[in-house]
């Protein structure tokens, strides 16, 4: 990564060094270099089964090209030489930001009015205009982290709610009959019990919304807890603090300076 990184720069730190002045001189490297989607697609070859776009990438000397391989969208980077290919994340350094990972959202969106949230449970105002849909596991470590954060933001943005759908996954054995019981009783507490590893009673009922759940992941990608899909669709899988949750809820406010962390 940081050889790459060495040779983007070298490719194009400045337009003398970019160019020689007998073809491009002062011009920029994009007057000079352009990438078709036909082109992309033979060098990549069965790399990618499709080529939906392509443009310049915010590090220089390199092209973004989304691509399609086996349903699933991302981007990958050539550079402007055409001569190299990279997979893999890009991290702005002045806020930490991760652009691979927000593209790759950005093109997997999920329709959020086909996911059913009458089994949904409420963490915050039902009046709010923000609603943010969480996939999560009742005895996943990570989805419990969230849940604080969750707790954290609907304090600080009462126009921001999340709703809260059980997708138990196969490495917690006891989760599948915990989620059902949670979705019988619609509670939000036994919930949170879950996640103190305290003891949750069998389900009331047969809670055939868990298994549509289940359906649903599956036939959209998700399939790790937590997942957190934003009003736009644009689904994140993982940990996320309170800040981050904010910012990309598109909510203007902000935590204390001293708890803002990158995501």
């Amino acid at each position: 990564m940081k050889l790459l990184l060495t040779v983007v720069l070298l490719l194009c730190a400045s337009t003398a060094w970019a160019f020689p002045k007998d073809s491009c001189g002062e011009q920029t490297c994009l007057d000079c270099h352009t990438l078709s989607k036909e082109e992309a697609a033979y060098l990549l070859d069965k790399q990618a089964d499709k080529v939906l776009n392509i443009e310049p990438s915010e590090l220089q000397a390199l092209w973004v090209v989304e691509i399609e391989k086996k349903g699933k969208r991302y981007p990958v980077y050539i550079d402007f030489s055409k001569n190299f290919v990279m997979r893999g994340e890009i991290l702005r350094l002045k806020d930490g930001e991760n652009l691979t990972r927000d593209r790759i959202a950005s093109l997997n969106r999920i329709d959020v009015d086909a996911i059913p949230l009458a089994d949904a449970l409420l963490l915050g105002k039902a009046s709010a205009s923000k609603k943010i849909i969480v996939f999560t596991d009742p005895q996943c470590s990570y989805c419990k982290k969230l849940h604080a954060e969750m707790k954290k933001v609907v304090t600080l943005d009462p126009d921001i709610a999340f709703y809260i759908k059980m997708l138990p996954l196969n490495i917690h054995p006891e989760a599948y009959m915990i989620a059902k019981s949670i979705v019988c009783n619609r509670s939000l507490a036994m919930l949170e019990e879950s996640f103190t590893n305290r003891p949750v009673p069998p389900p009331v009922c047969r809670a055939d919304a868990v298994d549509q759940t289940i359906a649903f992941a599956r036939k959209n990608g998700i399939n790790s807890t937590p997942t957190v899909v934003f009003p736009d669709g644009r689904p994140f899988s993982g940990y996320r603090d309170a800040a981050t949750l904010l910012r990309l809820a598109g909510s203007k406010v902000k935590l204390p300076q001293q708890e803002d962390a990158a995501e």
